[in-house]
């Protein structure tokens, strides 16, 4: 395997689960968080959207920051109980709970969520986003359903994530809310991580980006002779535009990611 060294950027929790991955996958990798989090699970929307938790047809999760924004509330101990306990899916009135990808699935099992009541797309799929989702879906019969939608948002900017799902249930004919159940900064770089940064971005390293908004929280730099790996279209366009000199795209599995990697070797 290569000795070549990949910078994880994701935050420091999913950071550390991927650089151990991708060690034992025999890479040289290490972690450098682009963004922090910080769980919001007294936020006033989802506060409100407790109030009203019964007439929910389901719950979507953007990531599994979401699942952990949400489920750190302590009224969320109910939900679960309700839904462990949903033997008759129909009858129990255990609303449906939806994911974008395998990360989130199983932030949902850890949870404690049954995997009867987790809709998402599946393992092999060629991608996970919301597209991939929409597409098991959008044959269910949403006129007068609501939906709760579990999302993050932004510190810098405000921006509180793509609303494409949110979108498409609306034209079926769904009721769409929202609730912010954490929080995305980018983090104050130590001189360590500055000078690691400035070295990264012509030493051959490869960067695994997983979000657009990593991509920009980076410091101003030339980029022309880095190298990325994204794990979806559009992180590889916003690597692209920021200036990024070689950018593969690779489905956010482990062992594509490694492949992608290799690919990039003399």
């Amino acid at each position: 395997m290569s000795s070549v060294p990949v910078i994880v950027t994701r935050p420091a929790r999913d950071a550390a689960r991927w650089v151990q991955a991708l060690q034992s996958s025999g890479l040289q990798a290490e972690a450098l968080p682009l963004i922090t989090i910080t769980l919001l699970p007294d936020a006033p929307a989802l506060r409100q959207s407790w109030a009203q938790m019964d007439a929910y047809t389901a719950l979507m999760f953007v990531s599994g920051n979401a699942v952990d924004g949400f489920f750190a509330s302590n009224q969320a101990v109910a939900l679960v109980q309700r839904a462990q306990a949903a033997t008759d899916l129909i009858a129990s009135g255990a609303p449906r709970f939806l994911a974008p990808g395998p990360g989130t699935v199983a932030a949902l099992r850890l949870a404690g969520i049954p995997a009867a009541l987790i809709d998402a797309p599946a393992d092999d799929a060629g991608q996970f986003d919301s597209e991939a989702l929409w597409a098991l879906l959008a044959h269910r019969p949403w006129q007068g359903q609501r939906v709760l939608v579990l999302r993050g948002q932004s510190a810098n900017s405000g921006v509180n994530g793509r609303d494409w799902l949110a979108r498409q249930l609306e034209a079926a004919g769904a009721q769409v809310d929202f609730a912010a159940v954490y929080e995305r900064r980018a983090p104050p770089f130590s001189a360590q991580q500055l000078q690691r940064i400035e070295a990264a971005a012509g030493d051959g390293s490869v960067w695994l980006f997983s979000s657009s908004e990593a991509v920009g929280n980076l410091p101003p730099h030339d980029w022309s002779r880095s190298r990325a790996v994204a794990t979806h279209p559009r992180i590889a366009e916003a690597a692209r535009k920021a200036g990024w000199g070689v950018v593969v795209q690779s489905r956010p599995a482990v062992g594509d990611i490694v492949a992608s990697i290799e690919s990039l070797q003399p």
